[in-house]
């Protein structure tokens, strides 16, 4: 028993990427969560492609992607308190089991033959309201999980490593059952899935967190979050961003069965393809993340990367044949990811523990939030103007996003060192090299 938790010790040193790992909590809900993810893209996939199937419209996928991701939106600010003021594992566990419901209800209403759109876009809205109370909880739990807080931003980078390596291999999988199986099938697997997220939190054992009690009123403690948030210019201009990235990169998700059938004249498991190579450009850039030793410096991989992001989904949105946009779609998945999770990694080191669950929810809120509008905005213009300029135009728009933020990129990132400063993160000027630079002290 003792040499496993050495052996492991001794790899994290060599491989900074696996030192969350030293973590049991760590590990349990990385399992737990890397089969529940799996299983929400077989769900994702099998009901967009039910939707056209069922419809063949685009803006009928743009109205389900806007009820899956809307409540995110509405409710993420309000969840950041809730974060803040209960125990999370407990409110993961309700959650998780809420979506098991879910998935065993679009699983008998599709293996009866009674499902119909708006079954699906009511069950969207459902998932969507458990996943408006999910994703700022797990965030803010994360740091819960873990040895020390300078493992934060490895353990961001293999969470996102673990979204997108299921985003390869998901949506791969989704197309071959869609194709050998049909949609019922993917509904089922991922209700089992369900089961393995919810056991891993019941086996996880965080330690006692201390639970701020300020007196504060929900409506003070909700204004206070936002006024953390945005009242700060390094905050505020970061959060803004990400909202924007969120935004103009959310139709190639609900467009992509329409550019399948329609542009590329495919089929599901060229759904699948498509949306796997975004995967297999995401996990790059999350493996290089999550191998850096201290955040020191991810700031300027963000811009360029917002770049590299911006650049290929332009041309992604010129091809027509699979190969080229196969290859497209792998950078644009590669700038995106590295672009979204190096902010979060920087917006989580720099936030104050108090905040930390108010600040997540804001940061969820403004880059998922984002999506639907960006969706369902996405699925309007594809009625009325078709995919491909749909595509156009968000792609563009994603440009003219990375050069506003390269624009005010001086002092924003002088004010971001400051932070880094106070934090230890990197040296001061004034008071000489700092003897935590790359490894600030552990948790007390």
């Amino acid at each position: 028993m003792g040499k496993y938790p050495s052996r492991l010790a001794a790899a994290a040193e060599r491989y900074p990427a696996l030192r969350p790992f030293q973590s049991r909590n760590f590990r349990t809900y990385y399992v737990g969560q890397f089969i529940a993810v799996l299983g929400n893209w077989l769900q994702n996939i099998a009901m967009s492609w039910l939707v056209y199937r069922l419809s063949g419209s685009a803006l009928a996928l743009g109205v389900t992607a806007f009820a899956q991701q809307v409540p995110t939106l509405v409710l993420a600010p309000f969840v950041g308190v809730l974060a803040d003021r209960t125990n999370r594992r407990r409110l993961l566990i309700i959650t998780q089991s809420l979506g098991l419901a879910q998935a065993l209800a679009i699983t008998l209403l599709t293996f009866t033959g009674h499902i119909e759109v708006w079954h699906i876009i009511v069950l969207s809205l459902w998932i969507g309201i458990v996943n408006a109370f999910e994703t700022p909880t797990r965030q803010a739990f994360l740091l819960e999980l873990l040895l020390e807080r300078r493992h934060l931003p490895n353990a961001i980078a293999l969470q996102s490593f673990l979204m997108n390596t299921t985003r390869m291999v998901g949506p791969s999988l989704a197309g071959v059952l869609l194709a050998w199986a049909g949609e019922g099938v993917c509904f089922a697997i991922n209700a089992v899935c369900y089961v393995a997220i919810v056991a891993a939190y019941r086996f996880i054992r965080p330690p006692p967190r201390q639970i701020a009690q300020d007196g504060q009123s929900w409506r003070d403690s909700l204004v206070d979050g936002f006024r953390y948030a945005f009242g700060d210019p390094v905050n505020r201009r970061l959060i803004l961003f990400l909202g924007g990235m969120g935004f103009l990169s959310s139709p190639w998700q609900s467009l992509m069965p329409v550019v399948a059938k329609e542009v590329m004249d495919g089929d599901s498991r060229t759904l699948g393809w498509l949306i796997g190579s975004i995967g297999a450009g995401a996990i790059f850039a999350t493996v290089y993340l999550a191998s850096r030793r201290t955040v020191r410096g991810i700031e300027g991989i963000m811009v360029v990367t917002a770049f590299v992001a911006a650049a290929s989904f332009i041309g992604f949105s010129f091809t027509t044949h699979i190969a080229p946009a196969s290859l497209l779609l792998a950078l644009f998945g590669f700038g995106l990811i590295a672009t979204v999770s190096a902010g979060n990694s920087i917006l989580q080191t720099i936030v104050d523990d108090a905040y930390r669950g108010r600040i997540v929810s804001v940061y969820v809120m403004t880059f998922l939030g984002s999506m639907p509008l960006g969706n369902l905005l996405g699925g309007i213009c594809a009625h009325a103007i078709g995919a491909p300029w749909t595509l156009h135009l968000f792609a563009f728009g994603l440009l003219t996003l990375a050069a506003w933020f390269l624009a005010g990129y001086r002092p924003w990132r002088a004010g971001l060192r400051e932070r880094f400063t106070a934090r230890g993160i990197v040296r001061s000027p004034a008071t000489g090299p700092h003897p935590a630079v790359d490894q600030p002290p552990r948790d007390r």
